[in-house]
């Protein structure tokens, strides 16, 4: 899980993208997702910033490496980027919504009586 996402975010990370070659981007962008996720547990549980990811936010983990200078909304590239960014996003979000309905549906189950 990660913190909620700014627009911000989503830039800093197509911006990361956008610096490595194409064949690399998926890869760098799971490493992003995975940093951020890993320091938001971080910081929830000790309270203070991960070492080596930051505070939880993508923007944060997507900083650790070179970001590309930002180009105009209309560069093809760019926009590459940032939909592979929103589709990552989108997964994140979907097996958070999943896990959750999981817990919920375990947790239903606890004291039941069964006749």
């Amino acid at each position: 899980m990660i913190r909620p996402v700014l627009p911000g975010d989503v830039t800093a990370v197509a911006r990361a993208l956008l610096a490595v070659p194409e064949s690399e981007r998926l890869a760098l962008c799971r490493r992003i997702f995975g940093g951020a996720a890993e320091a938001a547990v971080h910081c929830c549980l000790l309270r203070r910033l991960h070492p080596r990811w930051g505070d939880g936010s993508l923007s944060a983990a997507a900083r650790r490496f070179t970001l590309a200078e930002e180009p105009f909304l209309d560069d093809l590239e760019y926009l590459g980027c940032t939909r592979l960014v929103l589709r990552e996003l989108a997964a994140e979000l979907e097996n958070d919504r999943q896990a959750l309905a999981r817990r919920l549906q375990l947790g239903s189950g606890r004291g039941a009586v069964s006749t």
